[in-house]
């Protein structure tokens, strides 16, 4: 049954990242609240998945240091790699003087790196826990903070346009 679950977790995982790194290719106008509202809702989804991460552990063993200290390395990485992700990002006015953005190839690329640093993080979070899925449920946070991080920086170039 574990390995279903697993299973379920990363076919979920992956869709979810698919469906971020879709519309990141898209040309888009940059706005100034829209970009925030997925980070928003990512951030509540990934409070309360490593919410549930902590409690898969703790019913088994104490939570210990290392697991906490790489779940912090893994979002400052969300944050540092949602950075460079934002500097690949291409965004310039639009005829009608609006501001448009669009992802590149290098975005891709580092969307791909991202999700195979979050995977391995959390292998290694949770084989640190000894037991649990606070790895794979802290994806969502990793989600928040690297596409918060990486809008915010857009915005910031777009406004200086």
């Amino acid at each position: 049954m574990q390995s279903t679950n697993s299973g379920t977790v990363l076919v979920a995982a992956a869709l979810v990242v698919g469906l971020v790194v879709r519309q990141q290719l898209r040309t888009r106008p940059v706005r100034r609240y829209g970009s925030l509202i997925t980070p928003a809702v990512f951030g509540v989804l990934g409070i309360s998945g490593i919410a549930f991460g902590i409690a898969s552990v703790v019913k088994d063993r104490p939570l210990t240091a290392l697991p906490v200290a790489l779940l912090v390395a893994s979002l400052a990485v969300a944050a540092g790699l949602g950075a460079a992700r934002s500097r690949t990002v291409r965004v310039w006015r639009g005829p009608q003087g609006e501001v448009l953005r669009k992802g590149t190839a290098a975005t891709t690329g580092l969307w791909l790196a991202s999700a195979g640093v979050h995977f391995g993080l959390g292998l290694w979070i949770d084989h640190a826990a000894g037991t649990g899925v606070l790895g794979v449920a802290s994806l969502y946070a990793y989600l928040a903070i690297g596409v918060g991080t990486q809008n915010l920086l857009v915005r910031g170039r777009a406004a200086a346009l």
